[in-house]
């Protein structure tokens, strides 16, 4: 599947430092330790509506890793699916009455032109699971063969009791995996389950539904076994890091960390977890089903800056839970007008000591809003006329937000 523009990277002076984030599974702030190529998977969109905020919040945060990594000396083989089949999608088409490939590609479309405009860096590979059913089928089959899967009704399921490590990812008890699985899109108390909490790789053919010929029998895949798949066929077991929301800890990541376990006889699947804080509107969770959203695509539309949307969610950092509101949109346009003006001068302070404070701050798992005031004292101090004058300075205060921020000054 087609990926999107990727905007040019103008290469900084030195390199920045290893980069620490917060791994899910130990719950500790980890330094990660890739090697000339850092590999990373995040989970993408289910394309039933265009992207919101809390998606923008998401991809934000993984491009982040992506630069601070390419400053470090990286490589970044940066893999992520979009799952253009799934029974949200389904039922969206249905209700509006249109085909389902129809709205996926619609959807996909105002996707790609969002995180363009956010100067989101593209994914080396943007696979959808449609374009993956051969391939997600023989990984089906290769569990099933591992003896870790059995059929109902036609339906392959994976048995938790087959996974030794299940768990290790989200560390919750049984009782909270249940409670997340039925309001996560599982089905717990299906009959015939051997365990509440197995969880549906294949889903045999329904009528209405699409579904493909496969050595499986005619159907789909299940939710959980697509990222599994997909990242084990783009970048191989042991990746460096595994992203997406907060809500994906279980039991999407969970099952997927199993899937992988189970079909490679290896572990783990990724080094680290890295999960990003949900974003909220009216005081509630920004999300589809309770229809409280902001669109990117419709923000851009009213006429705001993408770099201004950027930047109101750079001032939050990545693992924290925030609303947005007009005022934050209003804040980052004053700053980003603030930026621009000090970056127009024809001279300024020094720069080089931001760049090492925006540098260390972002190492620092991702701390943006240090970032963010460090380049604020700057554009202050150069708008104030500084005593130390530089004309390289503005032009280098510039990259480094463009570079490391990802906000285009110029």
């Amino acid at each position: 599947m087609r990926s999107w523009s990727a905007p040019d990277i103008v290469r900084l002076p030195g390199n920045g430092g290893p980069l620490r984030v917060h791994d899910t599974v130990t719950g500790a702030l980890r330094t990660t330790d890739p090697g000339p190529t850092a590999r990373m998977y995040v989970c993408g969109i289910t394309p039933y509506d265009a992207a919101h905020i809390g998606h923008a919040f998401t991809y934000l945060t993984f491009d982040l890793v992506g630069r601070v990594w390419r400053d470090a000396g990286h490589e970044v083989d940066y893999v992520q699916n979009t799952t253009d089949v799934d029974d949200p999608l389904l039922e969206r088409a249905e209700t509006n009455g249109e085909d389902w490939r129809a709205l996926a590609e619609r959807e996909i479309e105002v996707y790609r032109e969002d995180m363009s405009a956010l100067r989101i860096l593209p994914p080396r590979a943007y696979v959808g699971v449609v374009e993956s059913i051969d391939l997600i089928a023989e990984f089906v089959a290769k569990i099933r063969e591992r003896g870790a899967a059995y059929e109902l009704d036609g339906d392959i399921y994976f048995a938790a009791e087959s996974a030794p490590h299940f768990g290790e990812v989200s560390g919750l008890e049984r009782a909270e995996m249940l409670r997340l699985f039925a309001e996560r899109g599982g089905d717990p108390d299906r009959p015939g389950k051997k365990d509440p909490l197995d969880w549906l790789l294949w889903r045999a053919e329904r009528p209405g539904e699409p579904a493909w010929d496969t050595p499986l029998g005619r159907g789909r895949p299940g939710w959980h076994v697509e990222c599994s798949a997909i990242s084990l066929h783009e970048l191989g077991m042991g990746f460096d890091l595994n992203g997406g929301g907060s809500d994906l800890v279980f039991p999407h990541h969970e099952m997927g960390a199993a899937e992988a376990r189970c079909a490679t006889g290896t572990g783990p699947h990724a080094h680290n977890y890295m999960h990003v804080g949900m974003v909220g509107l009216n005081g509630e969770k920004m999300s589809k089903s309770l229809g409280n959203l902001v669109f990117v695509s419709g923000l851009r539309e009213q006429g705001a800056d993408p770099m201004a949307v950027r930047l109101a969610m750079l001032a939050h950092h990545y693992r924290g839970t925030w609303e947005w509101t007009d005022a934050e949109l209003t804040r980052a346009t004053d700053r980003l007008a603030r930026w621009r003006a000090a970056t127009a001068r024809p001279d300024g302070p020094d720069a080089t000591p931001l760049l090492a404070q925006v540098r260390e701050a972002l190492a620092n798992d991702l701390d943006t809003a240090t970032a963010l005031t460090a380049m604020d004292t700057w554009a202050e101090a150069a708008l104030a006329g500084p005593t130390q004058v530089d004309p390289a300075a503005p032009a280098l205060a510039a990259d480094i937000a463009d570079t490391l921020l990802g906000v285009e000054l110029h």
